[in-house]
């Protein structure tokens, strides 16, 4: 792959990790020891973390090892099992502390097992886990053309939990993503309604589920304002805001990710690649304007649409390219010059270029893309010509298209 260049950078080719994800009933051994290891696990986890969040300076892992390892091996927990809890107890508050935020507290009962303390047989469906001194047997209640697409892959890691009272079992396999060389490409300008999607010759809008997701939880909020005190105690009123807010999470997830898989599978069939806006700093830069913006961009879930498209990206084998998004709804497409917007339609002075917000976003990260690798090793930038916001002139984008695929070699 080529170095990052100064307006994209793509997705490097290399080993990835992708997970089995399944809930789980156990077929050898008791539920209740289960359970009970890993309550003995969470609170442990727990207490290793409050002794560190003492310490005035964190110690190294070497240190780290010294102080918990005999007292966690004295709970009966295996020695590989032992380093994963301080090692984990010391990541996260290596974390809080770095981005100042308060002591860790641990609410769900999950363990991280490596191939020590874990077997993972696919081809039955079946896991066995150790965390102390009890072996368990877990059979995966999932599709079985499901599991059988990771029987090829080599497992990491295997993460147990139980959540509403139910065990759920996530198998982590490293795999291969060695992406396609495209020949063409998608851009995705992401809003609170709509994602819209350009191709080079034509914009497409999406309805996204972000709205009502939002809504949820402005109304699980509007409780908590309006009962500051009750809210917690009250168990009417404490079901309904967790209630608000897992529906608005599960409209966030399961839309994220079927949107996901669908645009994944566009691109491959046409083996396109696909441009996505790097959201690095994304969140740092909006803090510095107004908080409800901040508040509208957790729950619109930006980084996990992101996520579920890469995820699916790498399964899939599909190039992908991150474009910085800095003044792609601001400058004009045609000739680069600033913007007038009446609302959120735009107009260009200079070249009378008009045309709404989101595709004027769509198509300046694809123009963006063009002329980042177009414009390498001394070759000319070539991007096609606008004639208006969603035709374009077919002898000049064939020309601009073969320096991308020339120059995007992933």
């Amino acid at each position: 792959m080529k170095a990052y260049i100064s307006l994209a950078r793509e997705m490097p080719e290399g080993v990835c990790r992708r997970a089995l994800k399944a809930r789980a009933e156990v077929i050898e051994g008791s539920v209740n020891d289960l359970l009970w290891d890993l309550a003995v696990h969470r609170y442990t986890l727990q207490k290793v973390i409050n002794a560190l969040w003492e310490l005035d300076k964190l110690p190294k892992k070497s240190q780290v090892h010294q102080l918990f390892y005999p007292v966690l091996r004295s709970y009966g927990f295996r020695a590989h099992v032992a380093r994963n809890i301080y090692s984990t107890a010391l990541a996260l508050v290596k974390s809080a502390r770095e981005n100042k935020g308060s002591k860790p507290l641990i609410r769900k009962m999950s363990a991280r097992l490596d191939h020590q303390d874990a077997r993972v047989d696919l081809e039955n469906g079946a896991v066995r886990i150790i965390f102390r001194d009890r072996w368990y047997s877990l059979r995966l209640m999932h599709r079985r053309e499901y599991v059988e697409r990771f029987r090829s892959f080599k497992w990491k890691e295997v993460h147990v939990k139980c959540h509403d009272g139910e065990l759920y079992v996530s198998i982590v396999f490293e795999v291969r993503y060695a992406p396609y060389t495209p020949r063409g490409l998608l851009a995705l300008d992401v809003n609170l309604k709509h994602i819209v999607i350009y191709d080079g010759s034509s914009v497409r809008r999406y309805k996204a589920k972000f709205v009502d997701a939002l809504s949820k939880r402005a109304r699980a909020e509007e409780l908590q304002r309006k009962y500051p005190k009750r809210w917690r105690y009250n168990k009417r009123i404490l079901n309904r805001v967790k209630t608000l807010h897992k529906r608005a999470r599960n409209i966030v997830v399961d839309w994220c990710r079927k949107f996901a898989k669908e645009i994944v599978l566009e691109a491959k069939k046409h083996n396109y690649a696909i441009a996505l806006e790097d959201l690095a700093h994304l969140r740092e830069n909006m803090s510095k304007n107004k908080n409800i913006i901040v508040w509208k961009l957790t729950m619109f879930a930006y980084r996990k649409l992101q996520e579920s498209i890469v995820s699916k990206a790498i399964e899939y084998s599909v190039p992908v390219v991150f474009i910085n998004p800095k003044s792609t709804s601001l400058t004009c497409p045609r000739c680069s010059t600033k913007l007038i917007y009446n609302h959120r339609l735009a107009v260009c002075s200079k070249c009378g270029f008009i045309g709404d917000r989101d595709k004027v976003g769509a198509t300046n990260i694809w123009f963006k893309v063009l002329d980042a690798y177009a414009g390498e090793c001394g070759s000319p930038q070539s991007a096609p010509a606008v004639k208006d916001e969603t035709r374009q002139s077919g002898r000049t984008r064939n020309e601009g298209m073969r320096k991308v695929i020339k120059n995007i070699q992933m």
